[in-house]
């Protein structure tokens, strides 16, 4: 069902890698909400193909930019303000990369070039991103912008690794810049911090199916799926929610405030204290 929610509207998608991604379903819904926007992505991404099946079906333009450089960044606003001939209304920053998640290295080992390249793709990123359109005067007043997120900013997920401070840094960038892009243009900025979510680069993640077998037990609602992550960010581009920004929005089935739950009691423990004892040995 759709609701002509972004009609009128134009935007960027950063992020689209193939259609087990959750930038592929924004881009999907947002097409059926009545928007025009281009679809972006790194060169190496680029070369995978899937991203122009996206934009034949959604009739979006395709642009290569790299999120580390602010003259790709510059390049890319530039030409989709042309190609969409006139200022955007709406941004989704769904990017994320780890070299040392990539290369198995453990959190207590990890090398540190790797890491500041982690937190220069997955955050800084979005504030290069921010700083290039606020500079362009690129995105209209009331303008949205949603970069994706999880809970492992806020918690220890153990094989998450350096990503967990990747996302805890682009979650300060949105609190930061939202207040400033607020002031100026009234630029609404929100981090979704989602469940665990079956894609390409969430399955890269040490333990992934430990991570949504657990979620999905201890959510009331049970784990949100890339299409209903989808459908919450078009409600975030839309003007519905004029006033929401600045804000970390939890979409993951309650799991965010449980502590325990009666399926991972009744199903999922095994252990009868045994290991308690062993570990306090």
């Amino acid at each position: 069902m759709t609701h002509n929610l972004l009609k009128g509207k134009k935007g960027i998608i950063f992020g689209a890698l193939d259609e087990n991604s959750i930038a592929w379903k924004v881009a999907e819904r947002a097409k059926e909400e009545g928007a025009d926007f281009v679809l972006t992505n790194a060169p190496i991404a680029l070369r995978k193909g899937d991203i122009f099946r996206l934009g034949e079906k959604t009739g979006s333009e395709v642009i290569s930019a790299d999120v580390t450089q602010v003259d790709d960044l510059e390049n890319l606003f530039q030409e989709s303000l042309k190609i969409l001939d006139g200022k955007i209304d709406f941004i989704l920053h769904s990017v994320g990369m780890s070299p040392n998640v990539r290369k198995g290295l453990h959190y207590t080992d990890l090398d540190y070039n790797y890491m500041m390249k982690t937190l220069d793709v997955s955050a800084v990123s979005l504030h290069k991103v921010l700083q290039t359109a606020i500079k362009l005067d690129a995105i209209n007043k009331w303008g949205s912008v949603v970069a994706l997120s999880y809970i492992a900013a806020q918690r220890t997920f153990s094989s998450y690794s350096d990503m967990a401070q990747a996302k805890a840094m682009l979650e300060s960038i949105a609190r930061s810049f939202g207040y400033h892009y607020g002031r100026r243009r009234k630029v609404r900025i929100n981090t979704v911090s989602q469940s665990p979510t079956v894609t390409t680069a969430g399955k890269g993640v040490g333990g992934f199916d430990a991570f949504y077998n657990y979620a999905h037990c201890m959510s009331p609602l049970g784990n949100a799926s890339s299409a209903q992550c989808a459908d919450y960010c078009i409600t975030l581009f839309s003007d519905l929610t004029r006033m929401v920004t600045m804000q970390n929005l939890f979409h993951d089935g309650g799991y965010s405030n449980m502590g325990i739950s009666d399926k991972l009691i009744d199903d999922c423990f095994v252990c009868q204290g045994d290991c308690h004892e062993r570990d306090n040995e």
